[in-house]
């Protein structure tokens, strides 16, 4: 009989190697790590410039980059997140011929592998700005911490949903195409919900990631403040999405397996 011990013990391993093999992948060109920091600086840098020639130099006492930046990582958070854990099923089909390898252990790889990437690609923005001398006191690291965390988990959520789905049904990869186009607009990246009237706001809020990206300002500027989202909503639909996937996938990953 096979202890929990040694269960552990063999997760532990399936999960190392997968993340290597993972890493490995997506770096496997001449710029490697470094294009995933130069292609959201130049980014971010692009959309600064725009949204400078409309509103100055800082939108509601934050800087213009910084509140592009904030705006930026947690969409890019969202969406490779959502796209790497939805394909990671499918992708590693060949080895649940091992049958120390499930499904459940792509998604976990897949989710840390994207972690591991943008925690690195954070850090040198970070960087980046104390060199440029615009570096900042944080207001709450604690809360910007748990937002990462929470909208981490969330996009994972979400994408082991969609993994499923495209396991029975290839077809809702276009759907998932579909609904990420318009999160650049919607989520609160390129503007403020301060910057919309009242009466609109509804029509974004129902959005999670307008919650995420504006208490994640409010977090770091203390004076941006956070009128009209709520950080309570951000823990509810984190649960409830967290408790649907992992739900879902108990009912389905043996049916998942013989697809």
């Amino acid at each position: 009989m096979v202890t929990f011990k040694e269960q552990v013990y063999a997760w532990r391993s399936v999960i190392f190697a997968l993340f290597l093999r993972e890493f490995q992948s997506k770096f496997n060109d001449k710029f490697g790590l470094s294009w995933a920091f130069i292609e959201p600086f130049i980014f971010i840098a692009a959309l600064s410039f725009i949204r400078g020639l409309i509103s100055g130099d800082d939108v509601h006492s934050i800087p213009l980059f910084i509140f592009m930046m904030i705006g930026l990582v947690g969409l890019q958070t969202l969406t490779t997140n959502l796209q790497s854990v939805s394909t990671s099923i499918r992708r590693n089909k060949p080895l649940y011929a091992f049958r120390q390898v499930q499904p459940l252990a792509a998604v976990v790889t897949a989710g840390f592998v994207e972690l591991s990437i943008k925690t690195v690609v954070i850090a040198l923005l970070a960087l980046s700005l104390y060199l440029l001398g615009d570096g900042f006191e944080i207001h709450d690291p604690l809360l910007l911490l748990t937002l990462y965390i929470l909208l981490w988990l969330f996009s994972v959520s979400i994408g082991l949903v969609f993994g499923i789905a495209l396991a029975f049904v290839p077809e809702v990869d276009k759907i998932k195409s579909m609904l990420t186009r318009p999160l650049m607009f919607i989520s609160c990246v390129f503007f403020s919900l301060q910057d919309l009237p009242e009466y609109l706001w509804p029509y974004f809020t129902w959005n999670p990631l307008v919650h995420f990206n504006e208490l994640a300002r409010y977090a770091c500027f203390e004076s941006y403040g956070h009128k009209g989202v709520s950080f309570s909503f951000v823990v509810e639909i984190t649960i409830v999405f967290l408790f649907l996937s992992l739900s879902l996938y108990h009912i389905t990953w043996k049916k998942v397996l013989s697809r």
